[in-house]
C-alpha cells in the first residue's frame, strides 16, 4: 500500500499510465463547466450537429462530471497515440488513420479499466467509471482543463510535442487528486486546417459545423450523402484526416507500438477496384473488430459510390 496523500496517489496514477503505453496523463478538478455550457449551447442550436441527436441529450451532465459519478473530486485525461507506421496507399479510397485496427473503444478502455484495477490494488477499492468517446462526456474540455494540451483551430486537442493523432480517454474519480495547469494555445496565426477543409466544415476557430463535415457524412449521416459533400469527398469513405494532416504539429507525429491498432494488411494493399469489389464477407474479414462496422458494409458502399460519382 502507498501512502495515500493526494500528491503520492496522483503522481502514482501518471507512473501506471505512463507504463500501461499512454502518451500523457493529467488531472483536473471535477466541477461545472460553465464556459462549455455556453458553447455546447450555441453549437447545438445553430444544427452543427446534424442528426446526431443524442448531442441533445444529458446536457447536464455532460457539463458536469458528478452528476455521471456522485461524489467525483477528479477528472484524470489521458491520451494514447494512434499515428500508424504504415499508411494506406494514396492511390487509393482512404478510411481515417484512427479506424486502421482494433476499435478504439475497446482498446482504450481495456486500458483505462487496468489502470483503475492497478491503483485499486496499491490504494484500496475507490468509486471511478472510465470513457473514451462514450456516454455524455466532453472529453476535449477536460483535456484542454487539464493541459494535455490546447485546442486548436480544427477542434481537435494539439500538443507541440505529439500533434493530435491520439485519443482521449477519461477516469472519473472520487479520488483527491492534484489539479494540472493548462497550456497555452500555439496556433498562432496558421490557418491551415481551416484553409484545406474542402468543405469548409471549419465556420471559425476552433469551431466545427458537424454537418458539413466528411467524418459526419460518411459516418453519422445515414441518409444520402448530399452532393455539397460528396463533391469534395476527395476518396474519403470513413471519417477523413485532412485538417490533422496539414497541422504542423503532427509533423511530430511518431508511430504508436499498440499491436491491437495495427491493420490488417488487405486493408494497406487494397486498389480503388478492390474497394468498388468489396464483398460482405471481406468487409467482415478486414474490419471484424474494426470501429469501420459502425458504418455497416451498406454504408461503406454508399460512400464509395458518392465519391465514384465524383470521379465520373
Amino acid at each position: 500500500m502507498i501512502k495515500s496523500s493526494p500528491e503520492n496517489i496522483t503522481a502514482r496514477v501518471k507512473s501506471l499510465a505512463q507504463s500501461l503505453g499512454f502518451l500523457d496523463c493529467r488531472v483536473a478538478k471535477a466541477d461545472y463547466l460553465p464556459s462549455e455550457a455556453t458553447r455546447l449551447e450555441k453549437w447545438l442550436n445553430q444544427g452543427f450537429h446534424g442528426q446526431m441527436a443524442y448531442m441533445e441529450n444529458h446536457f447536464d451532465k455532460r457539463l458536469d462530471p458528478r452528476k455521471l459519478v456522485p461524489g467525483a473530486k477528479s477528472v484524470i485525461s489521458l491520451s494514447y497515440n494512434y499515428y500508424p507506421k504504415q499508411q494506406q496507399r494514396t492511390d487509393t479510397y482512404q478510411i481515417a488513420k484512427y479506424a486502421y485496427g482494433e476499435d478504439y473503444h475497446f482498446v482504450i478502455k481495456d486500458l483505462l479499466k487496468e489502470l483503475v484495477l492497478k491503483l485499486s490494488e496499491e490504494i484500496g477499492e475507490f468509486e471511478a467509471r472510465v470513457f473514451t468517446d462514450s456516454a455524455p462526456v466532453l472529453e476535449k474540455a477536460w483535456a484542454v482543463k487539464s493541459g494535455i494540451g490546447w485546442q486548436g483551430k480544427n477542434a481537435n486537442v494539439l500538443t507541440q510535442k505529439t500533434g493530435s493523432f491520439y485519443f482521449l480517454g477519461e477516469i472519473i474519480s472520487e479520488l483527491e487528486l492534484v489539479p494540472d495547469q493548462p497550456v497555452t494555445d500555439h496556433c498562432g496565426t496558421c490557418t491551415a486546417c481551416i484553409d484545406a477543409c474542402p468543405t469548409q466544415a471549419i465556420v471559425q476557430p476552433s469551431v466545427v459545423d458537424g454537418s458539413k463535415c466528411i467524418s459526419y457524412a460518411t459516418i453519422e449521416l445515414k441518409d444520402a450523402i448530399p452532393s455539397h459533400i460528396s463533391r469534395h469527398l476527395n476518396d474519403w469513405i470513413f471519417g477523413c484526416d485532412i485538417c490533422q494532416d496539414v497541422c504542423p504539429w503532427n509533423r511530430f507525429s511518431k508511430p504508436h507500438s499498440q499491436q491491437r491498432f495495427e491493420p490488417k494488411a488487405e486493408l494497406l494493399e487494397m486498389h480503388k477496384q478492390d474497394w468498388q469489389e468489396i464483398t460482405q464477407e471481406l468487409f467482415s474479414h478486414i474490419f471484424r473488430k474494426s470501429a469501420v462496422k459502425r458504418t455497416k458494409y451498406t454504408g461503406l458502399i454508399r460512400n464509395i459510390e458518392a465519391t465514384r460519382d465524383k470521379d465520373e
